[in-house]
């Protein structure tokens, strides 16, 4: 089942940023994302994580190894509110706490937690439920830009234990060593990095108690707003994505959910989104899944996609991954 949710658009103005210093227009990078350059202009826009990853794989189809650039430069200060509450916590423990307990205000893809291991943690990044083509892009993201939340929390590098990966170690590898500064390990059971006890107790150099409170009551209405709209933006597509071989259209799925089109069509527009951007988005990803199994004919994936002719589904797999459906099988 496809797994997505809301998030911001921080990763994908990095991305586009760290592209453009080397001239790369902005338009290839969003190719397929339904992000349009006014969207980039609205500081509140809120993009789903399918329409982010769509970017980032095309970032990671020019640099492989980019998730590591790009974690460098996701400093606290690119979270908002709760990065500002972040650095007006009161020790490098109550920081880390917080960020964990908000992790939809964090944009990450993962289940974070910190585990005991004696007299060391380990923040551990678990629940990948995303594209598997891009986990390796995407742990290595998470943990870097996690990394460099931690030093800029303390003003000064955290000193790492170790880190681990459960993929095999890619042929920049060099590079892990010197990122995260401490001895690395391939094909583990687990992606996290470790850091003594101590830390936790750590008074922040920016530590200020009435800002502090502040933005974390601020981060608070804003993760009751934010995960309330993933719950109801859920609920769309789980709808939407059990009838793709006979989509309802805008009024009959606005019928399901209890409002009436208009309404539905301005929460999304809301979202960032639209009823068509999200049904295709729904049939790709179901596209891709049965073409990867190669167990159905084309004809009727697109059957089952609810085209009407397997020419209008090779125009719209096209339109929405650069190939045809033939040429995507393995």
């Amino acid at each position: 089942m496809l797994h997505s949710h809301l998030t911001t658009l921080n990763a994908v103005s990095l991305v586009l940023a760290t592209f453009n210093e080397h001239g790369l227009p902005s338009e290839d990078l969003l190719a397929g994302s339904g992000i349009g350059l006014a969207d980039l202009r609205h500081a509140d826009t809120r993009i789903t994580t399918f329409q982010e990853m769509q970017v980032c794989a095309n970032a990671v189809a020019l640099r492989r190894d980019i998730g590591l650039e790009l974690g460098q430069r996701m400093h606290v200060s690119a979270y908002g509110m709760l990065g500002y509450a972040l650095l007006t916590s009161a020790t490098f423990g109550d920081a880390l706490r917080l960020a964990l307990r908000y992790p939809a205000l964090l944009g990450t893809l993962f289940e974070l937690s910190l585990e005991e291991d004696g007299e060391c943690l380990w923040l551990t990044a678990g629940d990948y439920r995303e594209n598997p083509a891009l986990a390796q892009f995407n742990i290595e993201f998470c943990l870097m830009s996690l990394k460099v939340i931690c030093d800029d929390l303390l003003g000064h590098p955290l000193p790492l234990l170790g880190a681990r990966f459960d993929y095999a170690a890619p042929d920049y590898q060099v590079r892990y060593t010197e990122q995260f500064g401490c001895p690395v390990q391939f094909e583990a059971h687990t992606n996290a990095f470790a850091f003594e006890r101590r830390w936790l107790n750590q008074p922040l150099p920016l530590a200020d108690t009435i800002t502090h409170r502040a933005m974390a009551e601020r981060c608070r209405k804003q993760n009751t707003e934010f995960t309330g709209r993933q719950a109801w933006l859920g609920r769309v597509r789980q709808l939407l994505a059990a009838q793709l071989h006979a989509a309802p259209g805008l009024d009959g799925l606005a019928g399901q959910m209890n409002c009436s089109p208009r309404t539905l069509r301005r929460h999304l527009h809301a979202l960032g989104c639209s009823y068509q951007e999200l049904l295709d988005e729904l049939r790709f990803e179901r596209a891709k899944h049965w073409l990867g199994d190669g167990e159905l004919p084309i004809w009727r994936i697109a059957e089952q996609l609810g085209f009407s002719e397997t020419a209008s589904f090779r125009h719209a797999f096209m339109r929405w991954s650069g190939v045809a459906p033939s040429q995507f099988r393995p």
